[in-house]
């Protein structure tokens, strides 16, 4: 990263990365909801006004963890904290995104997408970033529910409702987060203690975070089995969902088992491809139920 990319220190403001993930559940709720066939204005506005949304939190994310950024190696060298951007355009750009995202929202979706959006993008922004970061080891329990949003947020875009169906895959990603995020909290223990952060492994120890992603996965198996049971999804889900749910406690039976430590990236890593292939299996479950 360096001051003449400019274009890339605003794309890395906005965390590509996590809005890959956020496109994907994002989607799947609106071809989930439509049966693949949602209108394509609000499939194109829709997707770009929540994302953008979420980009703007992203974006007030980096300005107020600006001295906790630098404190941490994985973070230190984030543009606002090198100045590449100043605060002043960082506010303004989150401000753009912000508007552009609601116009999109309110013009070709709804309302009630709209104040589901806005209401992700304040506790994200402001009540995670400024407080509940800091307040509680359960933060990213709690703060999960931020980023579990974007499927529910894609059915009522198509559907105008808030579907109990809808709520099963908020449910899923919600107890995906604490063993995805606490596995990389592990890796990173050292970068959160320096920075004051009372992740989990800082305040409870390395020991019983493992036992905890332990725990949540075995949870997380149980939840992907749900929306079998209530028939929003056939065979197919259910032979990749316990397939992935068993490799997901696989790495997490070996994380528990590991006395180094070493395998909590290969875990974080695997939680990523597991949401995607998790989703891509409700895709071609529901695709080929039509």
């Amino acid at each position: 990263m360096n001051r003449n990319s400019v274009w890339r220190n605003y794309l890395e403001l906005t965390k590509p990365g996590v809005q890959a993930l956020l496109f994907v559940s994002c989607i799947s709720g609106m071809l989930l909801a439509s049966n693949f066939s949602p209108p394509l204005n609000v499939f194109l506005f829709g997707l770009t006004g929540v994302s953008l949304l979420a980009a703007s939190s992203a974006v007030l994310n980096h300005i107020f963890d600006i001295k906790l950024d630098s404190l941490m190696e994985r973070t230190s060298s984030r543009p606002i904290v090198k100045g590449y951007i100043s605060t002043k355009q960082a506010y303004f750009f989150s401000f753009v995104l912000y508007t552009t995202g609601s116009f999109f929202l309110l013009y070709f979706t709804n309302l009630l997408t709209w104040t589901l959006t806005s209401l992700t993008f304040l506790f994200y922004a402001f009540i995670y970033t400024k407080y509940l970061k800091f307040l509680t080891s359960q933060n990213i329990v709690i703060g999960g529910l931020a980023g579990a949003m974007p499927p529910l947020l894609g059915w009522t875009a198509i559907t105008n409702s808030v579907d109990p169906n809808a709520l099963l895959l908020v449910l899923i990603i919600l107890v995906w987060t604490p063993p995805h995020f606490w596995s990389l909290a592990i890796h990173r223990i050292e970068d959160y203690k320096q920075a004051g952060v009372p992740m989990l492994p800082v305040q409870k120890g390395i020991d019983f975070t493992k036992q905890h992603i332990l725990l949540y996965t075995i949870l997380l198996i149980v939840s992907t089995l749900l929306p079998f049971s209530t028939g929003m999804f056939g065979v197919i889900y259910l032979i990749c969902a316990t397939a992935l749910g068993l490799v997901f406690l696989f790495y997490s039976i070996n994380l528990y088992n590991d006395k180094e430590n070493s395998k909590a990236i290969s875990t974080f890593v695997f939680s990523i491809w597991y949401l995607g292939l998790l989703f891509s299996a409700m895709l071609v479950d529901n695709f080929l139920a039509l």
